[in-house]
């Protein structure tokens, strides 16, 4: 019985975790030093970005998307019979996740499941928002409280599905006699290759990329990346986008469908690098360009995370996949994801 079930769940909270952002023009640059800090990156780069969210009046999507999640989340829950509150807390702006595990304990949460806002296994995706949480949970003095995660979702049937749904709308908007020959660019967020090294990142991206184009049996693809912000003299994950774009078009390709699968909605970076970068510059190399959306909160993915916090919550839950690898691990073992390896002292005389 559904009731039966409720009585057993092993979570008695869950927690959206997510990136954060600007909600107005006075929030860009604190919200920035929030991103930024520790980091090795230079004040002329921390400007470039603040007029990247100047462009649109200071304002990320990324929040307003988060809470139309967590609506949206807590009305596919009840209707599924599940009684638990849904919480939500950023990394880098309001609501910050000390303040949502300070209201937790406040409520009388002792349990809580996180989903963390990445399909894809990597530091930044995922240990240190578990790093994150960890901190917090210290800083209150809650270590009477628990928290679990899901797992990572890049082979889940509904994920699959959801981004073949936005990449065919794309194709559609291509000339039907041009439609096989449309090259489907895939995108991820560019990490160094030192952290990519310690995860599975590029892996799971490279297994979405290949069972979304199975499913619709589209032959003209490739993996590429945005977003770098590192040192020229760091490597990181290439191609870049726009690098990709040059390949292309002297390769004799009329057409290109853009796709961020990497993300989970289209936040800033996605509009920006996309939207406006890589656009401008398939304008100027005369590459005909279509963006297709990111899956955010259609509701293949709300089923999706309800699925994976039932598969946490209850006993005897199916764990769903396709392709060849299996569903993740959703309790990470102690070396998942490491941080980059730093750089050996040098010895003193």
């Amino acid at each position: 019985m559904q009731s039966d079930r409720i009585m057993e769940k092993k979570f008695d909270a869950v927690m959206i975790v997510s990136f954060g952002g600007p909600e107005g023009m006075d929030d860009v640059r604190p919200f920035l030093e929030n991103v930024l800090r520790g980091k090795n990156v230079p004040p002329e780069r921390m400007e470039e970005v603040a007029h990247h969210y100047e462009m649109f009046d200071g304002i990320s999507p990324i929040n307003a998307q988060n809470r139309e999640l967590k609506e949206l989340l807590e009305a596919e829950l009840a209707a599924h019979g599940i009684d638990i509150p849904v919480y939500w807390g950023n990394r880098n702006w309001a609501p910050y996740i000390k303040d949502t595990i300070a209201e937790m304990k406040a409520d009388g949460t002792r349990s809580c499941l996180n989903y963390m806002t990445s399909g894809y296994s990597c530091y930044s995706g995922c240990r240190q928002y578990r790093e994150n949480v960890r901190d917090a949970q210290e800083a209150l003095e809650a270590e009477d409280m628990t928290f679990g995660k899901i797992r990572v979702f890049y082979n889940h049937p509904n994920w699959i599905e959801v981004n073949a749904l936005r990449v065919r709308d794309a194709l559609a908007e291509i000339p039907e006699e041009r439609r096989a020959n449309t090259h489907i660019a895939f995108t991820a967020h560019s990490i160094p290759m030192a952290m990519s090294d310690n995860s599975a990142y590029v892996t799971q991206l490279e297994e979405s990329c290949r069972l979304v184009a199975r499913e619709l049996g589209h032959e003209h693809f490739r993996l590429v990346y945005q977003s770098r912000s590192g040192p020229p003299s760091m490597p990181w994950l290439e191609p870049d986008i726009c690098d990709h774009l040059d390949t292309l078009k002297a390769a004799g390709v009329e057409d290109v469908v853009i796709h961020p699968i990497g993300f989970v909605s289209d936040h800033m970076e996605v509009i920006f690098d996309l939207d406006t970068e890589a656009m401008e510059h398939c304008t100027e190399i005369g590459l005909n360009m279509i963006r297709s959306l990111a899956a955010g909160n259609h509701p293949l993915v709300i089923s999706m995370i309800r699925e994976l916090i039932e598969e946490r919550l209850f006993d005897g839950i199916e764990k769903r996949s396709v392709g060849d690898r299996p569903p993740n691990h959703d309790v990470c073992p102690e070396n998942c994801c490491m941080p980059m390896k730093r750089p050996a002292a040098r010895p003193t005389a």
